[in-house]
């Protein structure tokens, strides 16, 4: 079961998917061949948006919150894929910390917690939960709301690695992306292997940088599946140095809107689309859905009032907005009870290990839905997002579920390249 697709233009859609079919050959070896020259992310997550006419990411998060909204079929399979990115990163590895996100009153967080927790004991690790929070300063257990309990330990520092009392682990997993900085208890670890690292925390990681990669690894996808790599990928530019409080830098940000309604709405021409193209700002750091507003015109985006300019200057942890992403907006045409839903796609290595489907009854399709109000329904992706059915429809779950997971290997390629090409300086041998 897939959610009902609103939309007249699925036709265009039902070519690409075709398209994904007819080539399934063809793209398992492309993936098979980058993969050979990149290492994929630990893991992530990648919120993709289906139009009709378009299926293109629109984020990808490299510290995935969400592992307890897979569905419990999967959990094999993510068994199976964090075995192949253990055996990467640390063939011999027998203890792992796991780092969670400094919010503890979150339990819906903290079952994501758990899932992952178990995910990983499930390939023979000792798992331990490591906070740099403040407020652990000693073991302190969490009760969920499922019957189970976390424990959760402050991280200590001990020379140039960390651990917990009692615990000194081959890797360190962060399940905290660093929205913050980096606390002092992981800066400049040495021999220790540190998963993501450190640098592709939002303290330094820039969404733009991503999309970058992105273009890149399309372009060369699109080329082997002879298709418009714009079906894929949204146009974007990025403006730096403003300040949404004093109003500075408003004008280059409307000719950046401009900039990309205008590259849209001549794509929109030649596919014949009727619907009115938008842009999305969003703070080019930063996460939970924060820093962001859809502009149809780049008027908009000039004299903002103070609630707008106070949602536009903070984000997470209280980092300040000054770079911004500009990107083409993707509409939304699944529905699910009336509602407008987008799918989220996770990964663990270079595996698609299933998803879920993001719903706001609050939003348009033409919004961001990741924002408070949204749910997620239960309808988790029922099949594994590797194996097509070439006799059934383009449209099928199981062949729709495949579209999904090669948007999401091909963000986690964009993730990988961007991680290899941000690598501080100092670290470079």
């Amino acid at each position: 079961m897939v959610p009902h697709l609103v939309t007249a233009l699925s036709g265009p859609l039902q070519d690409l998917e075709k398209r994904f079919l007819d080539k399934t050959t063809e793209i398992e070896r492309w993936f098979r061949m980058a993969w050979n020259d990149n290492t994929p992310p630990f893991y992530s997550s990648v919120d993709v948006r289906n139009s009709g006419f378009k299926l293109a990411p629109v984020d990808t998060n490299l510290f995935p919150g969400g592992f307890n909204n897979l569905a419990p079929e999967m959990m094999p399979l993510a068994i199976q894929a964090a075995l192949s990115a253990i055996e990467r990163i640390c063939p011999e590895a027998r203890s792992m910390v796991l780092v969670p996100e400094r919010h503890t009153r979150n339990t819906f967080y903290l079952t994501n917690v758990a899932r992952l927790a178990a995910i990983l004991k499930q390939t023979g690790l000792d798992i331990r939960l490591g906070s740099v929070s403040e407020d652990i300063t000693e073991p302190t257990r969490f009760d969920l709301p499922d019957g189970q309990s976390l424990l959760i330990e402050p991280l200590q520092r001990k020379g140039n690695r960390v651990g917990v009392d009692g615990m000194e682990p081959c890797a360190v997993l962060l399940n905290n992306d660093l929205s913050a900085g980096v606390p002092p208890v992981l800066q400049g670890l040495n021999g220790q292997i540190v998963v993501p690292p450190v640098h592709a925390g939002w303290a330094t990681r820039r969404k733009s940088t991503h999309f970058q990669c992105y273009n890149h690894v399309v372009d060369s996808f699109a080329e082997m599946l002879e298709i418009d790599p714009w079906l894929i990928n949204p146009y974007f530019t990025q403006r730096g140095q403003l300040n949404f409080h004093e109003r500075v830098g408003e004008e280059s940000l409307a000719e950046a809107v401009n900039e990309i309604l205008a590259k849209t709405r001549i794509k929109y021409a030649e596919y014949g689309i009727a619907e009115q193209p938008y842009v999305v700002v969003k703070a080019d750091a930063g996460t939970y859905g924060m820093g962001i507003m859809t502009v149809k015109d780049a008027a908009e985006v000039v004299g903002l009032n103070r609630k707008q300019r106070n949602k536009m200057s903070v984000v997470k942890e209280g980092l300040e907005v000054s770079d911004v992403l500009i990107q083409e907006g993707v509409h939304t045409f699944e529905n699910i009870d009336e509602a407008v839903a987008e799918p989220v796609v996770y990964m663990i290595d270079k595996y698609v290990v299933g998803g879920f489907y993001r719903v706001h009854t609050g939003r348009g399709r033409d919004e961001n839905l990741n924002a408070p109000g949204m749910h997620f329904v239960p309808l988790a992706f029922e099949s594994p997002c590797n194996t097509p059915d070439c006799a059934d429809r383009p449209d099928a779950a199981v062949n729709r579920f495949y579209a999904y997971g090669v948007i999401g290997r091909l963000a986690a390629l964009a993730a990988s390249q961007e991680i290899e090409a941000t690598i501080p300086t100092e670290l470079i041998a």
